[in-house]
């Protein structure tokens, strides 16, 4: 979803802003054509397409880039972008994609997504019913079989078969997604690059990290979640396009009523039984993991380190679900994300506004992936998995590969007296107790600020509301590649007695992180990621996945491992409830790390 500056796929006008969501329809309405500005490599034509989305009649505006030399006896494979939420078909991120490929001989449609930009329809948060298969009818357009609006035809897009294009899709967040929800109701997609997107919204805004805590909501992304919402319903003042097809309802008024709903649900504090399962029902059906399996396109997945929004462990998720399905994937942890990097990517990170693409290594991978299946071109596209690692200074060395994505290999103990432990006979018996206030005493991260560009205050924990646990310090560097995970038993009367109230609310809520704590005490949340927790059942264990990350804690840092009664960036607890920690040789918390030689 990217909406950086007019350059670079990671633009972002909140993340990365290249989303897709238009469609077309039968008749179309036939107007004078539009005038094509030409560069010597490629002419840029403005279209529109008039297309039936959710109900609705509605107008997409977008631009069509063919490259020169590309005719009916010379067809060339096409590749389909779009902006991110909050963008347009003319922010920096997205056109310059079709400028980049366009230039490479592709064929680029560019257009705004459904409800942004100059295209009409409600914001339907890239729901396969809607956005899909309005997608799906601008691959009609590349296909042949359709016009747009002015009669202008695309006759000179490499086919399969009749009506069948050959065609891909890049894009980020927003523009990532709906790749996927194109992808399920369109086979004729031949190749994806979904960046920095989502696998179930209802884990991205509203995230429980309990492990099998599928149908227990989570604590509420309250900052995230209502950024995009008034962005989304401040379209028509951003872009001054009131189209009738844009309006919902004085309640509602660009998003489709259930993602209102959602919105309203979530900011309420209170989790109903059967409003909640309606809200994670809803936010899941629009969710790649919900139609992942009917996705059979090749798909490069790039997913952002500094990113609180999705993290690594959304591309995780759906680059599992996707390879063990036999759906040809490949995936890439790049540096930046919707939290971080994006104006100013490090050195060797793809960067359109530095005209890397082909320079860059997810540029080339990204390239690669696209001359394979585009052009079925003998090339290789790389390892299954490669990171970005922020401690190598040769901007030529940073990625390492693996053949798969690393799992916990190394233990520690939460010791009674505050220390992390390497074997269970070093922990010593005892109970430490924390916490909550009525209001929010520990931050990570101001998501607001993220979103619109302003300073953050460091994270911090306020003394008495969380508790905290410290390794020696490492005789050795140590890189931590993958999620983490920690086992834990909490003794909470107070939650115990009000967790089977009927309302969800009232279970307990956690938040546990890591910390890298150089010698001078220095601490450091790595990328401000913290994983939240509505415990299932207080008289149980439990297993938290924190949030995928890549860090070297260096030889002489210690390792901190943190749970705290809140985090500023969610709604936590209603109502106080004190938490104690017990430990004992033979039974305490577990911490588990993906380390890496």
């Amino acid at each position: 979803m990217s909406r950086r500056d007019a350059r670079r796929v990671s633009r972002f006008r909140t993340p990365l802003a290249l989303a897709l969501g238009a469609t077309l329809t039968a008749p179309l309405a036939l107007s004078a054509p539009a005038a094509a500005a030409a560069t010597g490599e490629y002419t840029v034509t403005a279209l529109k397409f008039t297309v039936q989305a959710g109900g609705r009649t509605c107008t997409v505006d977008a631009d069509l880039y063919r490259p020169a030399g590309a005719d009916r006896a010379h067809p060339a494979p096409a590749v389909v972008t779009t902006n991110g939420f909050g963008g347009s078909k003319n922010d920096g991120s997205t056109n310059v994609v079709g400028e980049a490929f366009a230039r490479r001989g592709y064929v680029a449609l560019v257009y705004s997504g459904l409800g942004f930009g100059r295209t009409g329809c409600l914001i339907a948060l890239d729901d396969p019913a809607i956005d899909g298969v309005a997608a799906s009818r601008l691959i009609d357009f590349l296909g042949g079989g359709r016009a747009a609006d002015d009669g202008t035809r695309a006759d000179y897009v490499t086919l399969d078969a009749p009506g069948d294009p050959r065609v891909g899709m890049v894009g980020g967040s927003y523009g990532g997604a709906v790749q996927l929800a194109t992808a399920a109701v369109d086979r004729r997609l031949d190749a994806l690059v979904p960046m920095i997107t989502w696998n179930d919204l209802a884990y991205s805004l509203d995230p429980n990290n309990a492990l099998g805590s599928r149908h227990v909501p989570g604590a509420f992304k309250w900052q995230w979640a209502n950024g995009f919402y008034l962005i989304g319903e401040g379209q028509p003042l951003l872009e001054a396009n009131l189209a009738p097809s844009r309006i919902n309802s004085i309640a509602c008024l660009h998003f489709v009523t259930k993602a209102c709903d959602t919105i309203r649900t979530l900011n309420s504090g209170r989790y109903p039984a059967k409003q909640t399962a309606d809200l994670l029902a809803y936010a899941r059906s629009v969710s790649p993991v919900s139609y992942l399996h009917r996705v059979k396109a090749p798909t490069l997945l790039v997913q952002g380190q500094a990113d609180s929004l999705f993290n690594l462990n959304e591309a995780t998720a759906t680059y599992r679900t996707l390879k063990a399905q036999g759906t040809p994937t490949k995936m890439i942890w790049q540096s930046w994300g919707h939290s971080g990097g994006r104006t100013d990517p490090a050195s060797g990170e793809l960067n359109l506004g530095q005209g890397n693409l082909e320079t860059s290594y997810v540029g080339r991978r990204v390239l690669a992936w696209f001359d394979r299946y585009l052009r079925k071109e003998r090339v290789d596209t790389g390892p299954a998995f490669a990171y970005y690692r922020d401690w190598i200074t040769d901007p030529d060395h940073t990625y390492a590969t693996a053949d798969r994505v690393p799992t916990p290999t190394r233990t520690l103990y939460l010791s009674g007296d505050g220390k992390l432990v390497d074997n269970r006979r070093k922990v010593t018996r005892g109970s430490r107790t924390y916490t909550n206030w009525l209001v929010p005493t520990s931050h990570s991260e101001s998501s607001l600020a993220a979103l619109i560009g302003l300073p953050d205050p460091a994270p911090y924990d306020t003394p008495g509301t969380h508790l905290g646990w410290t390794s020696e310090p490492l005789a050795r560097t140590t890189d931590v590649v993958g999620a983490p995970r920690a086992t834990l038993r909490v003794v909470s009367p107070k939650a115990e007695r009000t967790q089977h109230s009927g309302d969800a609310a009232d279970k307990l809520v956690l938040f546990a992180k890591l910390y890298d704590i150089a010698p001078d005490g220095t601490r450091t949340l790595v990328h401000r990621l913290v994983a939240p927790v509505r415990v299932p059942d207080v008289t149980k264990s439990f297993t938290v996945t924190l949030p995928g990350i890549v860090h070297r804690y260096e030889q002489g840092h210690r390792l901190g491992f943190v749970i705290a009664a809140s985090d500023d960036a969610y709604f936590g607890n209603r109502g106080i409830k004190p938490v104690t920690v017990v430990s004992s040789p033979r039974d305490t918390g577990v911490l588990q790390l993906p380390v890496v030689d």
